[in-house]
């Protein structure tokens, strides 16, 4: 896996649909349906990139992350503002900071080994401590789950170790 590109964004409007799952229960696929139904209704999109979006519990501290672990996950848009929000859609911000952007290639079923590179070997050894911010991936239109060779980014929120 290649080395993750570090970029410190201002914060992000989206608009989407959020549920709370886990790993082990995974209802994400359920997400993104009902999101794509109403993905064409947002009509001041900023692009055409797609969020996947986790937000932890406050509370959480990662070295007790397991599969039954709860969080809110997001299915989201990009927008200028939040000025027109179809009814039964949702406004999200992430919040502005840092964050290490990594690419995973291929299935959504080998995500774990990206997920065991960036928190098991890139974050020990990086210089960097995680962010109590969300964590999100952004795939282009061009994106197919299904693609063995499907791209997409990783963002991990990041500050400088003390």
């Amino acid at each position: 896996m290649d080395e993750p590109t570090i970029l410190t964004i201002s914060e992000r409007k989206l608009v989407g649909m959020k549920i709370r799952t886990s790993l082990a229960e995974n209802r994400t696929f359920e997400l993104w349906n009902k999101f794509h139904l109403r993905l064409k209704e947002i009509s001041n999109l900023k692009n055409s990139d797609l969020y996947s979006i986790q937000v932890f519990d406050e509370d959480l501290e990662f070295s007790r992350f397991t599969p039954q672990t709860a969080f809110e996950k997001w299915a989201a848009a990009e927008v200028e503002s939040y000025d027109e929000i179809p009814e039964g859609l949702e406004t999200y911000t992430i919040p502005a900071g840092k964050y290490a952007i990594f690419i995973h290639r291929g299935l959504p079923s080998e995500f774990p080994e990206t997920s065991r590179y960036i928190f098991g070997e890139w974050l020990p050894n990086s210089g960097f401590e995680l962010d109590n911010r969300p964590h999100f991936e952004i795939m282009n239109e061009n994106y197919r789950p299904d693609d063995p060779l499907a791209e997409e980014e990783v963002w991990v929120p990041v500050l400088l170790k003390n």
